[in-house]
Order: C-alpha cells, then sequence, then structure tokens
C-alpha cells in the first residue's frame, strides 16, 4: 500500500489517490445508522445493479441540494501525519547537525533529501517556527566548540592565525550550505517574519558575538599579527604565512569586525615599531639626514606594499600614514633644517618634499627652504676674497634653486610649484643681497660687462641672451639699483671708447631691455651712442681738410658731452711727446671754429695707440694705452731710464702726491706676462729707485701684439671714487625727494616723512633710517624746513 505521506508530499511523482484502494460508499446524512456496503452483484448476473452502481458513482442520482462527503477509510489522518513529519524533523535535525559538526562523517543522506525535508516541514506541515529554533540551538553549540577548540590548540603566532582561518573558512562554508539546503526556511518562514534574522545573519551574528567578543581569541589573533609583520619588518622579507594574513583580512571583513580588530591594531603597533626606529636611527646612531630620508622614503614603500597586497584598500594610506608620522615625529624641524645641507639633488629633494607633505610639514620645509637660501646668498655676497667670483657663485646657487622649484617642489594634484616656496626664494634672495650693501649690484654690472666684452664666443643668439637674462634676474634683487646703474654705466663706456664691445647690436638690445624693464635712466645710453656717431663725422670731415702726409690721418679723437658719460674729472693728465699734442691743437683749433661756444677738455687716461717696436726677433706692432705709449717713445732716446727720471719727463703725478698712474703702467710693461721692458731689480713692484730698459729680445708669435691696458681695468682707487659719487648723487636724491614731499604736503610728522620718502627713492635704492634723519636735519639747517615749536616731531615747509 502506498503511504499518505508519499501521495501529499510528490503528487507530481505518483499516482496520487488512484494508487489507493478503498471501498466508495453512499452516504446519507438523513440517517443515523452507521454506513454499510451496498451489496451488488457482478455485472454479468445483474447488468442493473451495475447500471444504477456506475450511475451512483458518476452522481445522477445524488442529491445535489446538500454538500456531498467523502470519506477515505483504512488509516487515522492526524496520528499518522504527526508521526511522519516527527520522523522528517528528526531526520532534518540530525543532517543540521551533522552539517555544523565540524569533522563529522558524511551525511546518512543526499543533499536533495535535506532540500526536500525542509520543504515538507516548513511548507507542509507549517513548522517552520520549531525548525528555525532548532537550528538556532545547533548554531550555537557549534559556535562554541569552535570558540573551545580555538582556545585550546597549542599553536602560537602566525600558525594560530593559520588554524584560526581554516576555522572561519569551515564556518563560512557550512553556513553557506545550510542557506542552500534550508532555502525554504528562509524564504518561506524568516520572510514572513521580519523580526527574525536570515540564517546567515544568525550563523554569522552568533559567531562574531562569541568568537570576536572574547579577549582570548582577540588576544590570540592580535599577538600574530604583530609577530607576523615584526618579522617582515625586521628581516625584510615577505613571511611564508603571509597568504594567511590575506585570508584573515578576508573573513574579518566578512564579518564586520576588520576595522576593530585588525586595522586600528596595526596602525597602533605600526605607529609605535616606527617611533622606536626613528629614536634609535637619529638619537642614538646619529644619523645623518640625507641618510635618514632615504630609510624613512624605503621603510614608507615597503608599509604601503605590503598594506596593498595584505589588506583593504582603505588601510594603505592609514599604515602609509602611520609610519611616516612616526618617523618624523619631533623630527621635521631637525630634517628640514639638515636635508638643504646634505641634499643636493633634485631626486633627494624632490623625495623629501613628498614626505613633508604626506606629514603636512610643507610649512616647516618651505621656512626651512627660505633660511637655507637667505644664509647661503649671505655667505656668498659676505665673502670679500672672492668678489670676482660672486655672481657665478649666485647664478650657480640661483640655478639650483630654481630646477629645485620646478622639479621638486611640485604640487602633484596641480602639476604646478609651489608658490609659498617660489614667494620665499625670492624674499630669501632680496633679504641675502642686503648683508652687504651696494657690492652685489657692482659686481653684477661688472659680470655683465664681461659678457658683453667676451660676447657669445660659438653661442647660439638665444643662449646669450639667456645668460644676460640670468645677470639680470639677480639684478632684481637688489635695492642698490642706482649701484648697478653707475657702475653698468661706466663699463659700458669704457667698452664703448675702447671698442672692446663683442656687438653694438647686442649693446643697443641690452640698453632697450633695461630701460624698458628695470629703470628708464638707462636712456642715456642712446644719447653715448649718438656721441659716437658725431665724432666719427667729424673725424672723417677733419681728415678731408688737413694733408694726405699729415700724421693726424691717424689720428681718432671722440668728442664726449659731459651731461651724459661718466667719467669724473682727472686732477693730473700726462705730458704728450710734441708731435702728439701738436696734432691734438689742430683738431681743437678746427673742432671750436665748427662749434663755438664748445669747450674742450682732454682726457688721456681712455686713449689707446700703436706702437711700432723692433725686437731681434722682428719689428712688431704694439697696441697699448696712450700712458703706455709715452712711455716707450722715452726710450727711442735712451736705452736705461730711471723711474724718477720718466715720473719727470711724463709729469703722471708726483712722488708726494700721487705717482700711481705711472707705478701701474710700468708695472703692465714690464712685471706682467708680455714684458717689453725690463727693470733692475727684478721684482713685481716699482720702487722709486728702480731702472728700467729696452727688452731687445722680446718675443712672441703674434705680428700685432696686445699689451694689457691697465686703465682698461677698475682700480680701486678709481672704484672708491665711484662709490663717493653714489654715496653724493645718493644725498641729492634724498634732498630733493623731501623738498618735493614737504612741498606737496606742507607739514608732515617725521615718521610720515620717513615713509614717503622711503617711497619716493626706493626705485633707485633702499636708504638707511639714519641717513633720512641726517638729510632732514640738513635742510632743518638750510632753512627747507622747520620744526614745529610744539610738537618738535612735526615738521613744516619753508616756502
Amino acid at each position: 500500500m502506498t503511504d499518505v505521506i508519499s501521495l501529499l508530499t510528490f503528487p507530481d511523482t505518483s499516482k496520487a489517490f488512484t494508487a489507493y484502494r478503498s471501498t466508495v460508499i453512499d452516504v446519507d446524512d438523513r440517517s443515523a445508522s452507521h454506513p454499510r456496503k451496498t451489496p451488488r452483484l457482478d455485472a454479468d448476473s445483474d447488468s442493473g445493479s451495475a447500471s444504477r452502481s456506475r450511475d451512483s458513482v458518476k452522481g445522477k442520482n445524488v442529491d445535489r441540494s446538500v454538500p456531498v462527503r467523502i470519506q477515505v477509510h483504512g488509516f487515522a489522518v492526524g496520528s499518522a501525519l504527526n508521526k511522519a513529519y516527527d520522523n522528517l524533523f528528526v531526520r532534518l535535525s540530525r543532517s543540521i547537525r551533522a552539517l555544523l559538526e565540524k569533522g563529522s562523517d558524511e551525511l546518512s543522506t543526499t543533499y536533495e533529501s535535506v532540500y526536500t525535508a525542509c520543504r515538507g516541514v516548513v511548507c507542509v506541515a507549517g513548522r517552520g517556527e520549531d525548525l528555525y529554533e532548532m537550528l538556532k540551538v545547533e548554531i550555537h553549540k557549534c559556535v562554541n566548540r569552535l570558540a573551545e577548540e580555538l582556545e585550546k590548540t597549542n599553536k602560537e603566532g602566525v600558525e594560530w592565525i593559520g588554524h584560526f582561518v581554516e576555522t572561519c573558512a569551515w564556518f563560512e562554508g557550512q553556513v553557506a550550505l545550510l542557506e542552500s539546503l534550508l532555502t525554504y526556511l528562509d524564504r518561506a518562514y524568516v520572510l514572513k517574519n521580519p523580526s527574525l534574522p536570515s540564517i546567515h545573519d544568525l550563523a554569522f551574528t552568533r559567531f562574531r558575538e562569541r568568537i570576536f567578543s572574547g579577549y582570548f581569541i582577540v588576544d590570540k589573533l592580535q599577538k600574530g599579527i604583530s609577530t607576523w609583520v615584526t618579522w617582515e619588518r625586521n628581516e625584510g622579507q615577505v613571511h611564508i604565512h603571509r597568504p594567511f594574513l590575506k585570508e584573515l583580512v578576508s573573513h574579518l571583513v566578512t564579518h564586520y569586525v576588520y576595522d576593530a580588530i585588525f586595522e586600528r591594531h596595526f596602525v597602533e603597533k605600526t605607529q609605535e615599531y616606527f617611533s622606536k626606529e626613528s629614536y634609535q636611527m637619529v638619537e642614538v646612531e646619529k644619523a645623518k639626514a640625507k641618510v635618514f630620508l632615504v630609510h624613512c622614503n624605503q621603510r614608507t614603500n615597503e608599509e604601503q606594499g605590503r598594506a596593498r597586497d595584505v589588506m583593504s584598500d582603505g588601510t594603505v594610506a592609514l599604515v602609509k600614514d602611520a609610519a611616516i608620522r612616526a618617523l618624523f615625529e619631533g623630527r621635521l624641524e631637525w630634517m628640514a633644517k639638515e636635508v638643504f645641507m646634505e641634499c643636493k639633488g633634485t631626486t633627494d629633494l624632490k623625495k623629501a618634499y613628498a614626505l613633508f607633505a604626506s606629514v603636512d610639514g610643507l610649512p616647516v620645509l618651505c621656512r626651512e627652504f627660505k633660511a637655507y637660501v637667505q644664509r647661503t646668498v649671505q655667505d656668498i655676497v659676505k665673502d670679500a676674497s672672492k668678489d670676482d667670483e660672486m655672481v657665478n657663485r649666485l647664478l650657480e646657487f640661483k640655478s639650483f634653486a630654481d630646477t629645485t622649484l620646478k622639479e621638486a617642489f611640485v604640487d602633484p594634484s596641480t602639476k604646478q610649484n609651489n608658490q609659498d616656496f617660489a614667494y620665499g626664494l625670492i624674499d630669501a634672495f632680496t633679504k641675502g643681497f642686503k648683508a652687504r650693501r651696494n657690492k652685489p649690484a657692482e659686481q653684477i654690472a661688472k659680470h655683465v660687462d664681461r659678457l658683453m666684452r667676451y660676447g657669445q664666443r660659438g653661442m647660439s643668439d638665444a643662449a646669450f641672451e639667456a645668460l644676460l637674462d640670468a645677470a639680470l634676474a639677480l639684478y632684481r634683487f637688489t635695492d642698490d639699483k642706482d649701484v648697478f646703474r653707475t657702475f653698468y654705466h661706466r663699463a659700458l663706456a669704457k667698452r664703448l671708447l675702447l671698442e672692446r664691445s663683442a656687438s653694438d647690436d647686442f649693446e643697443k638690445a641690452m640698453l632697450k631691455k633695461l630701460k624698458e624693464k628695470y629703470d628708464p635712466e638707462f636712456g642715456m645710453g642712446d644719447h653715448m651712442f649718438n656721441d659716437l656717431a658725431l665724432s666719427r663725422d667729424i673725424m672723417r670731415e677733419y681728415h678731408t681738410r688737413i694733408r694726405g702726409d699729415s700724421s693726424a690721418q691717424k689720428l681718432s679723437v671722440v668728442v664726449l658731452q659731459c651731461s651724459v658719460w661718466p667719467f669724473l674729472e682727472r686732477a693730473k693728465g700726462v705730458d704728450l711727446p710734441s708731435s702728439m699734442q701738436a696734432d691734438l691743437d689742430n683738431y681743437a683749433t678746427f673742432y671750436k671754429i665748427k662749434h663755438q661756444g664748445h669747450k674742450l677738455d682732454w682726457d688721456h687716461s681712455l686713449g689707446t695707440a700703436t706702437v711700432k717696436a723692433r725686437f731681434a726677433a722682428g719689428p712688431k706692432d704694439l697696441t697699448v694705452s696712450l700712458y703706455q705709449a709715452v712711455v716707450l717713445l722715452l726710450f727711442n732716446d735712451e736705452t736705461e731710464i730711471g723711474y724718477r727720471h720718466i715720473l719727470e719727463e711724463t709729469r703722471m703725478g708726483n712722488l708726494k702726491i700721487d705717482d700711481g698712474e705711472l707705478r701701474r703702467t710700468l708695472q703692465s710693461l714690464a712685471c706682467a706676462n708680455k714684458k717689453v721692458l725690463k727693470k733692475r731689480p727684478v721684482g713685481k713692484d716699482v720702487d722709486d729707485n728702480d731702472v728700467f730698459y729696452f727688452n731687445a729680445g722680446f718675443t712672441d708669435p703674434r705680428a700685432k701684439v696686445h699689451i694689457n691696458s691697465i686703465q682698461a681695468k677698475e682700480t680701486a682707487e678709481e672704484n672708491q671714487r665711484t662709490q663717493s659719487h653714489i654715496e653724493g648723487d645718493r644725498k641729492h636724491y634724498l634732498d630733493a625727494a623731501i623738498v618735493r614731499i614737504m612741498k606737496a604736503k606742507k607739514e608732515l610728522s617725521h615718521e610720515q616723512l620717513k615713509n614717503e620718502t622711503i617711497d619716493a627713492v626706493k626705485s633707485h635704492f633702499v636708504p638707511e633710517v639714519s641717513v633720512i634723519k641726517q638729510r632732514i636735519d640738513g635742510l632743518v639747517e638750510q632753512e627747507y624746513l622747520r620744526r614745529d615749536e610744539e610738537d618738535r616731531n612735526l615738521y613744516m615747509y619753508v616756502a
């Protein structure tokens, strides 16, 4: 006989009620007697009876006005069903228990049977609540067994983590299996009861509460993590069990305890580890900043790589930040000061910038960068022993600073230079130049002079212009604009008069740039070129008016305006030979006739001459200064001449006042590399008792020999005169500015007048406050100003 449970449970594959043989009876509700079988004859013996029976089954004689009830006899329905459901529930419980018991034998039934049994218990028998409660108990027991196993195991460190990972993987796998097998419990029962957690949530919540809430297991986990990462940091290698940690992170994330158990602990241990390491390197081992910087960069890269390989993405930045902050904690000031002293390459400084940026230390680095630049510039400017190298050293350092700014101090997000560092660089150079007043501006002017004299020398126009622009970039940092202008003006004049300029086109372009971009007063160069052009025209006209065989045909005179050219009047010149002087007098007569009212003052200090000399090796053309020519011509008449006699003949100063010009001239002829004269006794200095004689044995491979002109170089006395001239001009600037301000304002306090004066002259120079006070007092004495009788700090303009 087919059982009822099979009929009810598997209608798609069974014959249902047609397979169950039973007697069909008529039930008469109106009769109180027990239903009884209706006797009938065989179909062949009583066709009428058979027909009546068939009609009854078909319902032809059924009273359709009342309900029809069919009863199946042969078993008790209620007790059989309950018993069947109980058996089904027991089998299902055993299956669940077996699935949640680690190491148990395989199920005694198939997964399909478990799935079908769950459907019968939940959907047919309606016992979802009982099944859910039973599952909850079994999950609790399972988790407790797992916890006890983890607590009792003898493994330690990373190996224990491996065992823990294995346990987590088994539990999560079994829960996933239960979710599949007990789908009807989740879908047909739990969904109808929103207050109940799903099978997954029920199992994971219990696992999280029991496993991750206990001190013992969490402590073992964190100790294992510390053991692993400490070993890797100390050994510099990948631990053989690193995959355990990757799996651990995955399980912790799955159970929502990664932040609390792993990430927070790992970051704290990272800070602790690298704080100790930083102290050891800096305080104990006294490591250099460059070495420490390389170490920090290496460590942060290692931590970042380890975090990317093992941990979640959000932890990578936290670990890297914790490592670098721990290494740099309390070291920023020291690192910033030392890094610029030890790191000269942009690569190292770029790494330093990135590290400082990661710990919000850029303000500290910027401050120290500015201090380093200012200190370096001051050291270069104040080194008087290397004044001639000052500008080259400044340009070299400026190039390094600019390169560092462009390549190292770059904001990674915008790819632009950090403007704080750029402004700091400008400010540092400006303050550094103030360490020595006037001298930087003077040396920059002389550096430009050398560039203009030497010319391109194979360089392209663009490369040569870049050199000039680099020098002018330094000019922007000096407050002593008038000093630069004065020395540049004088150097330009010498280049033009001595024909030492490499290119007039570059000279004019340079003057235009200086006039338009830096100082309008550089327009004086235009007048200088005009004077030279007019002088050439006058000389051509003069040469046409004299005899062709006249010695004056070789004469070249340049007439200069005193207001345009920067030379100071000389107290003493030189006595020229009579033939030379006659040619000059004839030219002066011609000029005065042409330009009546003009006065000519001769300045021979910048004059040049070509002298033909006959040596034993052959004749040479000597290009010399006019002073040198005058001295050499004396040896046409005498072989040996004493110093005192030369002084009397040339009258270049006197022994009591100043004979420095003559001594320098004789040094250039007898003590330099090209000795056309010799002296007794031999030496580098010229004394009053020295005797000079013609060096007939002088040799040189060239037919035209240039003897270095001593006047082409600025002497100490000339430099001092220029400085004095600058100081005098500054006084006039200040006086004029103060009077102009007071005339407009009528009355001002001392502080107001001081500020107004500085603002008025700052395009030329920045005066010292003490000098302004002296000029104000001088103007009060001269009665341009007066003090108020009641307030002595208030000045009044006197009309």
